[in-house]
């Protein structure tokens, strides 16, 4: 079975991490499988949502330790330091890649997101998560700091003492914990999670998708941007919506006072 598993239907592609016996732990086929699906789903119109989630209890233990076990038995420290910068290096256009998807990526949370499973998570731009799911950095636990990018996120996410709290410490925080620091959006019941996930992704993905790209873009540039470019964004982003389908049929359901079907264009 592929370590990446992709189903595609009613707009919504789901990516399903494949590695269930490992707590779907990061291989270098799912690596290049997903970087490889969000660069089609980029350019792919008939995709207008894309779920993150795992197979089996959990949604991804990060990366391999064990294959890290393995490396080092084989690998003097000048070997490791060049690995690994390589290895990380390699994450960075993924992480890239999800950013720049214009379209909304939603994370579907259940059991463990630890390592880079949390970086993955905070790169989506929602989480739903189960209320047995937890959050764990963990990095310190090997004796490493964290990477994907959660140094990044996170911070902006949960604030900078917070974040510090999971880097150093590694203890596993519970959903409804996350939830009120501000990293996920839902918390559903456990056996829910799948059902109130489909739910969700069905309404991003008959929602006003070139809208929510310009959206997407937006908040995330807002976190580096000054206001005067922040502005500007702003109204180039309105100006090109405004000459889209989506909201010549906006304004004409809200005037026709009716619900408004979107198609994505």
């Amino acid at each position: 079975m592929s370590d990446l598993l992709i189903d595609v239907a009613d707009g919504v592609a789901t990516l399903t991490m494949n590695r269930p016996q490992a707590r779907n732990a990061l291989s270098s086929e799912m690596r290049a499988a997903l970087d490889d699906a969000f660069h089609r789903f980029e350019a792919d119109e008939s995709v207008r949502c894309v779920v993150l989630r795992g197979a089996g209890e959990h949604f991804m233990a990060g990366g391999d330790v064990k294959g890290f076990g393995e490396t080092l038995a084989e690998t003097d420290p000048a070997g490791m330091r060049d690995l690994f910068l390589h290895r990380v290096h390699e994450l960075h256009t993924l992480m890239f890649a999800m950013r720049r998807l214009p379209k909304p990526i939603v994370a579907s949370v259940r059991g463990a997101a630890a390592g880079a499973g949390v970086s993955f998570a905070a790169c989506c731009d929602l989480i739903i998560a189960s209320e047995d799911a937890f959050f764990t950095l963990a990095y310190s636990l090997i004796g490493t700091s964290p990477d994907g990018g959660s140094t990044f996120a996170l911070p902006r996410a949960i604030g900078s003492k917070k974040a510090m709290e999971m880097a150093l410490l590694g203890d596993r925080i519970d959903a409804a914990s996350m939830a009120r620091f501000g990293l996920v959006n839902f918390v559903v019941p456990t056996d829910e999670l799948e059902a109130e996930t489909a739910a969700l992704a069905a309404r991003l993905a008959t929602g006003p998708t070139r809208a929510y790209g310009h959206a997407k873009r937006l908040v995330y540039a807002s976190l580096e941007n000054q206001m005067e470019r922040q502005l500007q964004m702003e109204a180039e982003a309105f100006a090109d919506c405004a000459s889209s389908e989506d909201f010549r049929e906006g304004v004409s359901a809200f005037v026709e006072k009716r619900k408004a079907v979107f198609r994505g264009r």
